[in-house]
């Protein structure tokens, strides 16, 4: 298992590839992952989505994110199936077992996501509140513990490079388990929320 103990908060920065921001063309995901002292813990990238699907289905698609430690061996895999509505992604260790789901529920305006561990018990939610589109709670017992947020970069790094970046903040004394799971959701909250929003 990853261990994240010493963590309560992950920085991720998109990479865009040339390609995407001078044709507008989806290519593959690709994030840098940092702490809260600006050192790369982590990278992500998109390793199984199809190009014409990508295309096609832009934020809908299908695809699998692998996280890989500074070694870059395999430490977490997100897995998105394709759903038209309520979109969701399984979290799975390096060799496959289940840490965790997320699953968008249905609401007529506020953006609400379910997040299960292993056994499908609810560990915690995602609510996105309609005033702070770029913010996410993290409600657990009814109580906000922490928060994903999309950091805005300036406007001539939005203008030329569409990179988002995120921050999650939440509690040190989490389970790896949890703070895998908030970290799957990141990718997730970007593709579905603001891949075609910039």
């Amino acid at each position: 298992m990853i261990n994240l103990g010493n963590y309560d908060t992950f920085i991720v920065q998109q990479k865009k590839e040339w390609t995407e921001i001078l044709t507008s063309l989806e290519t593959k995901n690709k994030y840098k992952i940092f702490d809260a002292s600006g050192a790369e813990i982590f990278f992500a990238f998109e390793d199984k989505s199809n190009w014409l699907i990508r295309q096609l289905l832009k934020a809908a698609r299908p695809f699998t994110m692998t996280i890989t430690d500074t070694a870059s061996s395999a430490v977490l895999h997100v897995q998105r199936p394709f759903r038209w509505f309520f979109p969701e992604v399984t979290i799975t260790d390096a060799q496959g077992r289940e840490i965790g789901k997320i699953v968008k529920q249905f609401t007529f305006f506020r953006r609400l996501y379910t997040v299960t561990d292993k056994a499908g018990a609810e560990v915690f939610r995602l609510f996105g509140p309609i005033l702070k589109p770029w913010t996410f709670n993290i409600i657990e017992n009814e109580r906000e513990v922490g928060k994903v947020t999309k950091k805005w970069s300036g406007a001539i790094k939005e203008m030329f490079t569409a990179a988002d970046n995120f921050g999650a903040e939440f509690p040190r004394e989490w389970s790896d388990e949890k703070k895998s799971i908030i970290l799957g959701a990141i990718f997730l909250i970007d593709i579905v929320h603001f891949e075609n929003k910039n």
